[in-house]
C-alpha cells in the first residue's frame, strides 16, 4: 500500500485538466514527436526560423552577409529608379567591402573576404533588367462598334 504523496500544484492542474478532457483531441495526438534531425544540435533553431519566417541576415559574419549581399545584384536593385541610387548602393557596398577587409578575423576563425563589384557593368546590368521587365506601352485594339475608352457614355449622339 502506497502512504500519501505530494502532489505540486503544477501536477494537480495537470491532473484536473486531463480529467476535464482538456488533453483530447489535441494536433498530432498519438504520432511520434518530430524532433528533426538528431544529428544537428541546433536543429529547433533552424525550425523556429522557418515557421516564424524569421531572417537571420543580422546574425551573420560580416563577410558572409556582404558576400550574400552581393549575390543579390542586380535583382535587389530593380526597384531602384534612377542610376544615381543604383550607384550610391553600389558604392556604398564596395565601401563596405573594403573595410570589412581591414577588420581583424575573430579568433579561430577564417577571414571571408567579400567581393567588391564593378559599378559601371552592375548599372549595365540593371539597365537590361530594367529594360527587360517593362512592358512596351501599346494601346489595346478597339472593335468596330465600341467606344474608345476616352469617350463619355453621355456626350455620345446617336
Amino acid at each position: 500500500m502506497e502512504g500519501p504523496r505530494y502532489e505540486s500544484p503544477v501536477e494537480r492542474m495537470i491532473r484536473e485538466a486531463q480529467e476535464r478532457g482538456e488533453f483530447d483531441d489535441l494536433p498530432g495526438a498519438g504520432k511520434p514527436l518530430d524532433l528533426g534531425d538528431v544529428d544537428d544540435p541546433l536543429w529547433w533553431v533552424r525550425r523556429l526560423a522557418a515557421r516564424e519566417q524569421l531572417d537571420f541576415t543580422a546574425a551573420l559574419p560580416p563577410g558572409v552577409a556582404l558576400r550574400k549581399e552581393a549575390a543579390g545584384f542586380p535583382a535587389s536593385l530593380a526597384e531602384l529608379r534612377t542610376e544615381e541610387s543604383v550607384r550610391a548602393v553600389l558604392e556604398d557596398y564596395n565601401r563596405r567591402a573594403k573595410r570589412d577587409r581591414l577588420r581583424l578575423p575573430d579568433r579561430g576563425m577564417p577571414q571571408i573576404i567579400a567581393p567588391t563589384v564593378d559599378v559601371d557593368a552592375m548599372v549595365h546590368r540593371w539597365r537590361d533588367l530594367r529594360a527587360a521587365s517593362q512592358s512596351p506601352e501599346v494601346d489595346p485594339p478597339v472593335t468596330p462598334g465600341e467606344a474608345p475608352w476616352g469617350r463619355r457614355w453621355w456626350r455620345r449622339r446617336r
